[in-house]
């Protein structure tokens, strides 16, 4: 019998799934760095090093003049990383995309072309509804970097910024307790023959964690007090060493406060801080001793703590020397812009990857996290509550 011969192979009469065009296209990025006008605001949202990064990757940056000048970078380093350096303000704010570190005026916002991205912090507990408002008539997309999340589910640049916070404590309080600036004349590091410096630390999160990192690479004793267990069990694992924790007592804590010689604040709360030490315990500290309360920008965790500045750090009350500027890492400046320029740059890099922010969110459920505006319409519940707006569910808004 005769084989009959197909005109087909057999690959070819197989059914043939039907491949739809899903690729992404990768998009080029035009982002602009206008110079921070935030009160003692020093840092940039990116150094000379990652604009090099984007510029080779074929993305343009505009930079205004000097907005890296508090964080010591100048409009030269900009430039030869290939940077567009001017002195338009207006200019740098027409670009598609706009990076800042502290979140734009109102009279900023007036500047923003419509359908801008904006990409800043929103620290929406000094917020107002004009800024919603403003954003929204702009049709602005807008992402806050303290709420975008890792794969690991946490947040990158609240952490890097409260490593920065946790470190710089212990830093400070090591000048507070010098002659130099009135203090009791204690050195932290670990003398022969000398007792070591008496640190009390509330609060076992990042800034509790990296303090204590701090004072005990110094030589100083270190208590931590925190409400929560697994914190505790966690930041001694961290630490790789056993040492002094207790829960929020009040008979361990006034014990551990009247020997203390530096008490660090760093307790979160949801709407504010906890106060966990009343007036009446602080009373009881020693003379020349350092309170610094870093959760002063949610009010505090010191009934006696009150908001300073870089320019006039600290207080006395009862004898007791307290520091509580709300914005610690910009006192490190370039350190600091270092840390949100390493968070940006990828981030960027994968917007520009994905062929724009709309795949970016749609791929990246952190990076929507982050999402608060989109194309003018509100997407994060936290701020509709906070300011009672209308919210609409981002995955209903991107197809």
């Amino acid at each position: 019998m005769s084989k009959s011969l197909s005109p087909f192979t057999k690959a070819q009469l197989l059914p043939q799934e039907e491949t739809l065009e899903v690729y992404k296209k990768k998009g080029d990025l035009f982002i602009g760095i206008p110079k921070e006008t935030h009160f003692q605001e020093k840092r940039v949202c990116l150094t000379p090093d990652a604009v090099s990064a984007l510029v080779s990757n074929g993305h343009r940056v505009m930079i205004e003049s000097g907005a890296g000048k508090g964080a010591n970078f100048n409009d030269k380093a900009y430039s030869e990383a290939g940077a567009e350096v001017t002195n338009d303000t207006k200019k740098v704010f027409s670009c598609p995309i706009i990076l800042k570190v502290e979140p734009p005026s109102l009279d900023e916002v007036e500047m923003i072309n419509p359908q801008t991205l904006l990409i800043s912090a929103l620290q929406l507990k000094t917020q107002h509804k004009k800024y919603f408002e403003a954003l929204a008539s702009k049709r602005i997309t807008a992402l806050a970097f303290e709420f975008i999340k890792d794969d690991d589910g946490a947040y990158p640049a609240v952490r890097s910024l409260s490593e920065i916070a946790g470190t710089a404590s212990i830093l400070i309080a090591s000048e507070l307790l010098s002659n130099v600036n009135g203090g009791n004349g204690l050195m932290f590091g670990n003398i022969s023959g000398v007792p070591p410096t008496e640190v009390l630390i509330l609060g076992a999160g990042t800034v509790g964690e990296f303090a204590a990192r701090s004072a005990i690479g110094l030589g100083a004793n270190v208590k931590i007090f925190d409400n929560s267990i697994t914190k505790l069990r966690c930041v001694q694992s961290n630490l790789g060493r056993t040492i002094y924790t207790s829960t929020m007592q009040p008979k361990n804590l006034v014990k551990a406060l009247k020997r203390c010689d530096v008490a660090i604040g760093a307790i979160r709360g949801k709407n504010r801080s906890p106060i966990v030490v009343t007036e009446a315990m602080v009373n009881t500290m020693k003379t020349g001793a350092v309170v610094i309360d870093v959760s002063i920008d949610m009010g505090g965790c010191f009934e006696t703590s009150e908001v300073t500045n870089h320019d006039k750090p600290t207080f006395v009350h009862n004898g007791v020397i307290h520091y509580c500027v709300p914005n610690i890492p910009a006192r490190y400046s370039r350190s600091a812009s270092v840390s949100i320029s390493n968070i940006f740059t990828p981030y960027l890099l994968k917007i520009a990857e994905d062929g724009g922010i709309e795949n970016a969110i749609r791929f990246d459920r952190g990076l929507k996290n982050g999402l608060y505006f989109y194309h003018g319409i509100l997407t994060n519940k936290s701020v509709a509550d906070w300011f009672d707006l209308d919210c609409s569910d981002v995955n209903l808004l991107i197809f």
